[in-house]
């Protein structure tokens, strides 16, 4: 959490004094500096240790450290250290392969089912990371509020008295002034008036201040930076995240038993989901021809028919990248795309058991694409298919087999077979990208394994008549991100006046400005003294007393002594 500084440290310094005798009301400067430090709030103290015993005590200290602004600021440097596992390990229900954590335990047997244990693969959802952040909500709305009340009191104050020494203050001038005093504290308090100072004028002075703007700039950032967590807090708890894949000519309809992956939060309705539905007609992807950048992508849309409820009107709308489709404050990401190949299985009783497009992961820049196909309704056996889907294909035999372009320039398939059980009957969760091949047998043609390459038309007969599979054509699917963040709205507008309240507390300037009249001689002249000072730790404005006593009545041209501040002028 970040403080602005100077916000009232003048108020603690100059408040105090006007209550003190005369002779103690100013202290030395380096004393005042010392006691802004101590009054500015965002000096991150360590509450003392509670005084008296008892369990009251230990509870109110408990309270005050955990309200403190150095616990705040802790909280929040854990809350972010505590979100790096989540970026650097594979992450339940969150990651695109469902089966990334069971590979990462399977290839760190030792340290694997530790971080387990301590929900690292679950960073977002795990217990240690819901009580930090509660803790940052509590400390934060312990921290900020009272200060926010502090902030507003101070906007509100009037000026304070002027101290009885004002030479001590670095910005001072003296000047001797041909008028009475009614009419020098008049003019001097017409003269801060126009320039938007906060005036008030006493027997014998006036006192000023400007930069209230500071303080309500400071109130703003508090109170916006607590709405910004709890908007985050707010789509944490109510809303979801889920992904789902759409092949072209396929549907889709927005209920749980849909998603491919679905994250609710603890609070989520998710039997109230927006009843929306949509079919991917069309998806088109453009991609460089030549260049450095031969092969990257140029353009990709998805064409949809839109039903926003059961039974309404069919709508067309196009999603783009950053051109989500949006239903009821439920977002509808274009987050990638690759290639189904549609094929047909014929078992070994020549009955068509398969027929359909399979999705095939992309694992490089060129839609290199990887996946399975599974055959559980084969007789007299299962049949289980891997191998790759090459959308311009390319067979070395040192890389091994690699596509050259994006496009369906040359697309082939390229399948080992596999007969026995699936595995699918047993009740155990299974990646749809992979097989089990702990029943399974691996086809073999002598000793070497079954494979071939396939076009689109083409097909392979697997030995002994155990089936046949056609390559029939190529379809496209598309890789939705599908999200409800009920807070957003109020995470948006908290960071924007966070941004706004923090510009204004840095930007503008607090400063108190006094001018006392002394009862004018036997001549009819008056002594005028005038001070500044400044509540931040930037430098008071030039000029600004010297303009000041040149706007009083009879005031005599360079007739003042001037202060450092009015020398660099």
């Amino acid at each position: 959490m970040t403080e602005s500084i100077g916000a009232w440290p003048g108020n603690a310094v100059a408040e105090a004094t006007a209550s003190r005798p005369a002779e103690d009301t100013l202290e030395d400067t380096a004393l005042s500096h010392r006691l802004e430090e101590a009054a500015r709030p965002g000096v991150m103290a360590v509450p003392p240790r509670p005084t008296g015993q008892g369990l009251v005590a230990w509870a109110r200290w408990a309270w005050r450290t955990l309200t403190s602004m150095r616990t705040a600021v802790l909280l929040l440097l854990a809350l972010a250290l505590a979100a790096v596992p989540g970026s650097l390990l594979p992450q339940r229900g969150v990651a695109f392969d469902p089966g990334a954590v069971t590979r990462f335990l399977a290839d760190n047997p030792v340290v694997g089912p530790w971080l387990d244990r301590l929900g690292f693969f679950e960073v977002y959802s795990s217990p240690w990371f819901a009580a930090i952040y509660l803790l940052l909500m509590v400390s934060m709305t312990g921290c900020v509020l009272p200060r926010a009340a502090r902030l507003w009191q101070s906007a509100r104050a009037e000026p304070p008295r002027a101290p009885t020494n004002l030479a001590r203050l670095d910005d001072h001038r003296r000047a001797t002034v041909a008028a009475e005093p009614a009419q020098i504290l008049q003019a001097a308090a017409s003269h801060l008036r126009a320039r938007r100072f906060r005036v008030v004028v006493d027997d014998d002075s006036v006192r000023a201040e400007k930069g209230y703007l500071r303080e309500a700039g400071n109130l703003v950032f508090h109170l916006s930076l607590l709405a910004l967590l709890f908007g985050v807090a707010i789509g944490s708890l109510f809303g979801f995240e889920g992904r789902v894949i759409v092949v072209e000519g396929a549907s889709f309809t927005n209920t749980r038993l849909q998603y491919d992956e679905f994250t609710p939060g603890p609070l989520t309705d998710a039997a109230g989901l927006s009843p929306f539905s949509v079919t991917l007609d069309d998806f088109t992807a453009r991609f460089e021809t030549a260049g450095p950048q031969r092969g990257s992508a140029r353009d990709f849309q998805a064409d949809l028919t839109v039903l926003r409820t059961p039974g309404g009107p069919a709508e067309k709308v196009t999603v783009e990248v950053n051109h989500p489709l949006q239903v009821e404050g439920t977002k509808m990401f274009l987050t990638g795309h690759g290639y189904a190949p549609v094929v047909s299985v014929i078992d070994g009783r020549g009955q068509t058991v398969f027929s359909g497009p399979v999705v095939f992961v992309p694992f490089d820049g060129n839609l290199s694409s990887e996946g399975v196909i599974k055959v559980p309704d084969g007789q007299p056996t299962q049949l289980g298919f891997e191998g790759f889907f090459l959308p311009t294909a390319s067979v070395d035999p040192a890389a091994g087999p690699r596509s050259l372009y994006p496009d369906l320039v040359d697309p082939q398939l390229l399948l080992t077979a596999y007969t026995g059980d699936l595995g699918l009957g047993d009740g155990a969760p299974q990646s749809v990208f992979r097989l089990d091949k702990t029943d399974l047998s691996q086809v073999m043609v002598g000793d070497e394994p079954f494979a071939r390459a396939l076009r689109p038309g083409e097909s392979m007969t697997l030995p002994g008549g155990q089936g046949t599979l056609t390559f029939e054509s190529v379809s496209r699917f598309a890789n939705f991100q599908i999200a409800h963040d009920p807070g957003k709205e109020l995470s948006l507008v908290a960071a924007v006046a966070l941004l706004l309240g923090l510009t204004v507390s840095l930007a503008v300037r607090r400063r108190r400005v006094w001018v006392r009249v002394s009862a004018a001689s036997a001549g009819g002249a008056a002594t005028v003294e005038a001070a500044s000072y400044a509540l931040t730790r930037r430098e008071p404005v030039p000029g600004e007393l010297s303009s000041l006593l040149a706007a009083l009545p009879g005031a005599e041209p360079g007739g003042a002594d001037a202060s450092p501040h009015d020398r660099e002028d």
